[in-house]
């Protein structure tokens, strides 16, 4: 009595965890992707593969990171509707009621993540395999392995129990080291290809449908994943059929690190209920078989991970349309996918348009800080390493596998180019602004120029007061800019022939005082320029000071990237040599001394792996190649930036 009301208890919160789920979809919905019903991502049509644009655009739409739920079987056995029962709804995929199959190609349906905020649940549901129609079985194989390279968590759909047949069944898993590369040119002493799959396969889930079993061995009750796991189990011998039986057994060991497995009871045992089933309310199934798929959603929604890319590269549903586009046009080619050669397309995408969202950040936020002109340069050139840093964070955010750091670079360049831009803006500004004050407060001087009012005797001491005047108003006036000692100097050269005409006219000066007149307006006019020059130098400095700051800023934000890449590779690698080295445990376990040392080789390789990316700063040497090529895009003609270059080294030293 204990343990049914302990399972009914289970069964409440699960069916509670659902409902909540549910729920939670009606509200997200707004925010995430909109679609009200499947839509075939992948067409196939006459043995050909071609990508559905509508389909494309519908994930382009999609920033979101996502959850991709595959489903693959044989057809006929119910794939469909249980992929409805994770969209929350009965109608979904089309179900079919006959013997031939309904679903062609790979169909996709995006939902809200019903427990992951934020989030895309991708379901894709792949055409049965198997199906005598089609005539070419190759195609079955693409449709696989197309399926294991986009989702994160895969299900393999079966029927009756996991015996030798239904392994032969499966031997789809046996082909995937003929139909897909995890590296575009592997090197001959490295260890076989296949060994990386660890490292980017999804999780495989086993559904195994109408389930009559009990599920117990040797006399006692087993787990439905123990049951799996037993199933596994390599059989002893060496002629060649219990080989071939063995090696999808091999293969789901080593490629699929991550095992579950669910077993359901037939949903109605009323024949002509099971023709309709998605019209059936869930009053009339049967109990076991809803609480079983209960538990199957309950787990999914829980434990499916966020797919990801060698490296930790996370997936979003746009990065999923440039893997579905480049996959297939493979596929279409002749050629074989590569995992590697798929994330170097989306990287160069992916990339580009890191470089232009962070352009357009600086742009943005320099428009929106600056008021120009600002009082002085160094004002300008504070704002603009607060937002190029801000810059570089957003394309170091949106960026990946940038490699020789070549759009990095571009940003550079770009962002130099901009903030020379808004430099010219800033001058320009305080000419204008600078002129038109001028112009203000010299107009009465103008006016008793033309008036004559200095030509009379004494006139030289009232043009020099008035002229005095004016630039102590003008001192007077804020925020003129990097301009305002130039315009100035500009404007009282111009003044320098009036004068001289004025001093030289004035007859109540002696010609000794007209000779002062003229040495002071000299030394007065070398004085201006002399500051004039200190100025200029000063402002030459504090371009190198935000030059060497931006180059230290750039190599800061990259070397934590580099060193967060590492990490990635590291724990990647760490994950890899585990699934291994369990593997080679559980074969010596079970008696397969001779395919447990066959493994050693690979173990010693990737332990070799694991202790140069550990111990080789290799970053350190990018850092220092990247430093000295951005002091060369610094570098310009006319420009004092020589001690840039100088210092570039003495970033790296350690102490």
């Amino acid at each position: 009595m204990d343990a049914l009301d302990n399972s009914k208890s289970e069964n409440d919160f699960v069916i509670l965890f659902l409902q909540g789920a549910f729920l939670g979809w009606q509200v997200v919905m707004a925010s995430g992707p909109n679609m009200t019903a499947p839509i075939c991502l992948v067409e196939n049509y006459n043995m050909q593969l071609s990508v559905n644009q509508t389909a494309i655009q519908i994930l382009e739409k999609i920033s979101q990171p996502v959850v991709v739920v595959a489903i693959v079987g044989l057809y006929r056995t119910g794939k469909s509707y249980l992929m409805n029962r994770l969209g929350g709804q009965n109608r979904g995929f089309p179900l079919g009621s006959t013997v031939q199959f309904k679903t062609k190609g790979i169909w996709m349906w995006c939902v809200p993540h019903p427990s992951k905020p934020n989030h895309t649940l991708v379901l894709l549901d792949t055409e049965g395999l198997g199906d005598v129609e089609k005539g070419d079985l190759k195609n079955d194989s693409w449709i696989f392995a197309l399926a294991v390279l986009l989702c994160s968590a895969f299900v393999y759909n079966s029927l009756g129990t996991i015996n030798h047949q239904a392994l032969e069944q499966l031997h789809y898993v046996t082909e995937l080291t003929e139909l897909i590369r995890a590296k575009s040119s592997p090197k001959r002493d490295e260890i076989d290809d296949s060994a990386e799959f660890v490292s980017f396969f999804p999780d495989f889930i086993w559904a195994v449908r109408d389930f009559t079993l009990e599920l117990r061995l040797n006399d006692h009750p087993i787990t439905e994943d123990e049951y799996l796991e037993n199933a596994l189990k390599l059989i002893s011998g060496e002629n060649s059929r219990i080989q071939a039986s063995n090696k999808p057994r091999e293969c789901i060991r080593h490629f699929f690190p991550k095992r579950k497995c669910f077993v359901f009871d037939r949903p109605t045992n009323d024949t002509k209920l099971l023709a309709n089933i998605e019209n059936i309310p869930e009053n009339e199934l049967d109990p076991n078989f809803l609480t079983q798929s209960n538990n199957f959603c309950s787990y999914i929604f829980t434990h499916a991970r966020i797919k990801t890319l060698r490296e930790g590269v996370m997936v979003t549903g746009n990065r999923l349309r440039t893997l579905v586009v480049t996959y297939v046009d493979t596929i279409n080619t002749g050629a074989v996918p590569c995992l590697e050669n798929a994330v170097t397309t989306l990287a160069q995408l992916e990339n580009s348009e890191a470089v232009q969202k962070a352009a357009s950040h600086y742009s943005e936020q320099m428009a929106q800080r600056l008021k120009l002109p600002t009082d002085t340069l160094q004002e300008l050139l504070d704002v603009h390493a607060d937002c190029e840093r801000e810059a570089i964070a957003v394309f170091m955010d949106h960026s990946f596998k940038d490699e020789n750091q070549t759009f990095q670079k571009t940003l550079v360049e770009l962002i130099k180019d901009k903030k020379e831009h808004f430099l010219q803006q800033n001058e320009e500004a305080s000419v204008k602004y600078c002129r038109s004050i001028l112009d203000q407060i010299s107009k009465p001087l103008m006016e008793s120029i033309s008036a004559g009012t200095f030509s009379a005797p004494g006139g030289h001491k009232l043009y020099r007061q008035a002229k005095e005047s004016i630039e102590c108003d003008y001192s007077q006036v804020p925020r003129k800019g990097v301009k305002a000692n130039e315009v100035l100097q500009s404007f009282l050269l111009s003044q320098a022939s009036i004068e001289e005409s004025i001093w030289q006219a004035d007859k109540a000066l002696s010609d000794g005082e007209k000779a002062i007149a003229a040495e002071r307006a000299s030394k007065e006019a070398a004085e201006r320029e002399q500051n004039l020059l200190k100025q200029k130098l000063l402002e030459q400095e504090q371009q190198i000071e935000a030059q060497q700051r931006s180059l230290q800023e750039n190599i800061a934000q990259l070397e934590k990237k580099l060193e967060r890449e590492r990490e990635n590779i590291i724990k990647e690698q760490n994950m890899m040599l585990d699934h291994k080295l369990k593997v080679q445990r559980d074969l010596l376990n079970e008696g397969f001394r001779k395919k447990s040392e066959e493994m050693n080789e690979e173990i010693r390789q990737l332990k070799y792996r694991i202790e140069t990316t550990e111990n080789t700063p290799l970053f350190l040497q990018v850092l220092e190649r990247f430093g000295s090529e951005i002091a060369s895009i610094f570098t310009s003609p006319g420009r004092i930036i020589g001690n840039i270059i100088k210092g570039v080294s003495s970033l790296f030293k350690k102490n």
